[in-house]
């Protein structure tokens, strides 16, 4: 039968990987990762005015950062709501 396997902490997690660290025979071959390229993203144009306006109106250097800022924030709102939404659902 399979057994289930043992959920450990992270820090227990930290402690199995120092201990393991300097043994040569855990370690492969370096894996080359390469950044993504960034992506673009059409918006409307009535849309890309405003998104001006209000990279202006917040004196960020250019609209492309001002959104960048916009949809990271955004994006963290959503994660945590859905987070919690789960933890909710568990309950």
């Amino acid at each position: 039968m399979n057994k289930k396997p043992e959920n450990l902490s992270v820090e227990q997690i930290d402690q199995l990987v120092v201990e393991h660290a300097d043994d040569e025979s855990n370690w492969g071959e370096p894996v080359r990762v390469r950044q993504s390229k960034p992506s673009a993203v059409s918006l409307p144009s009535e849309l890309a005015s405003r998104a001006a306006f209000f990279a202006r109106l917040h004196r960020e250097a250019s609209v492309q950062e001002w959104l960048k800022r916009i949809i990271e924030e955004r994006i963290d709102i959503e994660e945590a709501v859905f987070a919690e939404s789960k933890r909710d659902l568990a309950k």
